[in-house]
């Protein structure tokens, strides 16, 4: 079992991610805690109750964090993720209520709680997890490891022509981030999932159908290029219709990108390595990020070692990032968990 606390900006793909989670038995959510990025920090934290309320999880934590980023105007991107931040899903009343408690309490809580054991998942900005290692410094040696969804390092960035969406949103949080949790063993370094290999994830509307199939649809589920914008999805399973609809919107968002009809699928891949890094291959680096830029504020910079274990400014690595991966043998991962949510409900 793996002991995790997940922190997300509660978009298409988190949810896809929280889904994913929900499906694995390995999984214990200790709890979710929510920060502004792809949509304002409560719609968020809303989105996320929707999710957990639509596949019948018990009483998870749903934490407010961050509502602004630390130095500077938020950003939000309801042209990627629609109005509320799920496409054009229309999640039902939940009835659930938003945690007491602030999210950068429930970072440090929980690490303390069980020390060694706690797998820290970031899917948006890293706000909340800047504000929880400022408020308590030994943040970074209680958690068991820390995976992270962001960069753009050796590949074009998707907000600016080299900086990744969640590091966009609040470069200073990141960078408090990589420093604090410099230092630590090999084997507990921070993994980062950039977009080097996260858009290597790519969705299609073939998943879509044998994900609806597996979770017993009596009729074929198909999202395609030539249906009518924001068609809705008929789907005779609640969740499976609402993931549609969300990722039908997505996919028409890349389309309108000139990336194809498909949805990068960034944030399920992270929560998978969370709870099986095995499933990526690493190169070890010294990451840092970029703030006085005029054109790269945001920009994670990685130094990677050389022959003689040392890169060119000469410190010791600080992550290991994901660089190569299965996307298939993931997606069939992601499939079984989700349609086991959509079949019987979470796993625990």
């Amino acid at each position: 079992m793996t002991h995790l606390v997940m922190d997300v900006d509660t978009g298409i793909d988190d949810s896809l991610a929280l889904l994913y989670l929900l499906g694995d038995s390995r999984a214990q959510l200790e709890a979710i805690v929510c920060t502004a990025g792809n949509v304002p920090a409560r719609q968020v934290a809303d989105n996320t109750l929707g999710w957990l309320a639509l596949a019948g999880a018990g009483a998870i934590e749903v934490a407010l964090g961050a509502e602004v980023p630390l130095s500077q105007p938020l950003q939000t991107t309801e042209d990627t993720h629609g109005p509320l931040g799920v496409g054009y899903a229309e999640l039902p009343p939940h009835g659930r209520t938003i945690s007491g408690r602030h999210a950068a309490s429930v970072w440090s809580e929980a690490a303390r709680s069980h020390p060694g054991e706690v797998t820290g998942l970031v899917t948006g900005p890293l706000t909340n997890l800047a504000l929880a290692v400022q408020l308590d410094p030994e943040l970074p040696q209680l958690l068991g490891r820390l995976v992270v969804m962001g960069g753009a390092l050796n590949h074009p960035g998707n907000t600016r022509p080299t900086v990744e969406w969640n590091t966009a949103v609040d470069p200073d949080a990141a960078k408090i981030v990589f420093d604090r949790f410099a230092g630590l063993p090999a084997e507990r370094r921070p993994i980062l999932c950039p977009l080097d290999l996260t858009e290597r994830i790519v969705m299609t509307s073939a998943h879509v159908e044998r994900l609806a199939a597996a979770s017993g649809c009596a009729a074929p589920e198909r999202i395609l290029p030539s249906d009518d914008r924001g068609r809705r999805s008929s789907a005779d399973v609640e969740l499976i219709r609402q993931l549609s609809d969300a990722i039908r919107f997505y996919m028409e968002f890349h389309r309108d990108m000139g990336q194809g009809f498909i949805a990068h699928m960034h944030d399920p891949f992270a929560a998978a390595v969370a709870l099986d890094p095995g499933r990526a291959q690493y190169r070890p680096a010294t990451l840092d990020v970029e703030l006085a830029g005029r054109l790269t504020r945001g920009q994670i910079v990685a130094d990677w070692p050389g022959p003689s274990g040392a890169g060119i400014w000469g410190r010791p690595p600080n992550a290991d990032v994901a660089a190569d991966t299965d996307p298939e043998a993931f997606f069939d991962a992601l499939i079984e968990r989700i349609a086991a949510v959509a079949l019987d409900g979470p796993a625990r």
